[in-house]
């Protein structure tokens, strides 16, 4: 069992303040696989102030210099891919094929990213007699969920940690074990003590205590709606900026020209993606009413090749979900739509054939979906696919934006400037045009209450610093 004892403040592990402790379990087998500090606000002050007396230093130290660190982080993480794909396999659920892919490789790309701008040249920008510079912002509080935990992590220390920033992170007690090992490659990277820190805990209690820190100057916080409007809260009492990346729930547009078969099937594999544990799920498939029967048939034919199984068994595209309280729910939701009257095609609420433990639930897809409904509504979390009719386009997009949510989102059509010109009237943050690949290098984050800010690429590296005119 990994070291998992101790947080880490002003590069050393040290031992929290408190005695007091909390389980992480393995949801495929509902067994205890380790214990993390529960961290006190006594702790995060002890971080905070090992952040601020760093950051002076670490905001003047040169971008090439920056960029040295990155570099080494990603190496070194590199080198541990292998055990960090093993890793969230078993806290998260994982599977490893998608671990391995995603999980422990995007990180890299992460760090890459800011590392490449550190090394390209800044120019100089004027306004009329004004010189326009970018300035850090500050101590970063950096607060994140478990879904996916590494990404979540340094896709925002990577652009805070270029930008000049310190940093206190607090990650998901859920499933927090590739943190250490995040943290052990930090230290051994040689970032100067009290640039990263790490203290483990609950959201009420470290999380608040970081929002409301007056010596934290940037919140970047990644999770639920209520929780994060509960950061927004508290961090306008100290007038603190605040980034948000919350929730969604995806329209996936199949227009009535479009390859049917294929975009369905690539529809059922984006919203079953982490066990459908990932906020850019296409959870809602609009098809063309005439079309849905068939669309609905494809799509539990789909759906079920995504057999539950070990996340450890490289064949596994279905693991369990992260907890027993996220199963329950998402079964919830599967009871819920078949009361309202939606069409199961595949899976339910039962456990799934042949699963004696673990956080199991089947690969299920409703048709006849009600648009207002709570399946179509909310973001379930799960592997849970709605399939809702459309009777024309215009019928689509009234529906694709019949959501609180605008994160992500597709659409199908054989013409291409169709689709493009839908997708410029959907009213989200990024949208896929006949499955265009995801991009790391550009702006990420959501409309209405899918979030504020974004993540990633150039756009991310502004959220951590100031701009200043000094005019001449």
């Amino acid at each position: 069992m990994r070291e998992t004892s101790r947080i880490y403040i002003g590069g050393t592990w040290v031992h929290s303040q408190s005695t007091s402790t909390i389980s992480v379990e393995n949801p495929s087998t509902e067994e205890r696989i380790a214990e993390i500090p529960r961290g006190t606000a006594a702790d995060v002050d002890h971080a905070v102030q090992a952040a601020r007396a760093a950051f002076p230093a670490w905001a003047a130290t040169p971008r090439a210099v920056r960029a040295g660190h990155l570099r080494r982080l990603t190496d070194l993480l590199a080198k541990r891919a292998d055990e960090i794909a093993e890793t969230i396999a078993t806290d998260v659920g994982t599977p490893l094929r998608i671990a391995s892919r995603i999980q422990a490789a995007l990180p890299l790309t992460d760090l890459a990213t800011y590392a490449d701008l550190l090394e390209q040249d800044e120019p100089a920008e004027r306004i009329g007699n004004s010189l326009v510079v970018r300035e850090p912002a500050g101590v970063v509080a950096a607060i994140t969920p478990w879904n996916y935990p590494l990404h979540q992590v340094t896709c925002k220390i990577a652009p805070a940690l270029a930008a000049g920033c310190t940093v206190v992170l607090k990650p998901s007690e859920v499933a927090p074990l590739c943190i250490y090992q995040l943290f052990e490659a930090i230290h051994e990277a040689g970032f100067p003590p009290g640039v990263v820190n790490l203290v483990s805990g609950y959201g009420p209690e470290i999380g608040e205590a970081l929002v409301t820190h007056p010596d934290v100057d940037v919140v970047s916080f990644t999770g639920s709606v209520a929780a994060g409007s509960r950061v927004a809260e508290l961090a306008a009492k100290s007038v603190k900026r605040v980034t948000l990346e919350l929730g969604g729930k995806s329209a996936n547009v199949i227009l009535d020209d479009a390859d049917l078969e294929t975009a369905v099937k690539v529809g059922v594999a984006n919203a079953f993606l982490n066990g459908g544990q990932t906020c850019t799920a296409w959870t809602r498939m609009l098809v063309p009413a005439a079309r849905h029967a068939e669309a609905l048939q494809l799509a539990a034919r789909f759906a079920e090749g995504f057999a539950p199984g070990s996340p450890l068994d490289p064949k596994t595209k279905l693991g369990p979900l992260v907890s027993a309280r996220q199963r329950d729910r998402v079964r919830g939701f599967i009871e819920a739509g078949v009361r309202d009257g939606a069409t199961l095609a595949t899976g339910g609420a039962a456990t799934p054939s042949g699963v004696d433990r673990g956080y199991f639930v089947s690969p299920t897809v409703f048709g006849d979906v009600h648009p207002d409904s709570a399946l179509a509504q909310e973001e379930i979390f799960g592997p849970v696919l709605s399939v809702i009719p459309f009777h024309d386009e215009d019928d689509a997009l009234a529906i694709a934006n019949n959501s609180r949510y605008g994160l992500h989102g597709a659409v199908w059509s054989a013409d291409q400037d169709r689709a493009l010109a839908f997708a410029r009237q959907v009213r989200t943050g990024q949208i896929d045009v006949n499955g265009g690949a995801y991009n790391p290098l550009a702006p990420f984050g959501g409309y209405k209450q899918s979030g504020v800010g974004r993540e990633m690429g150039r756009l991310g590296l502004d959220e951590f610093l100031e701009v200043k005119s000094i005019q001449l």
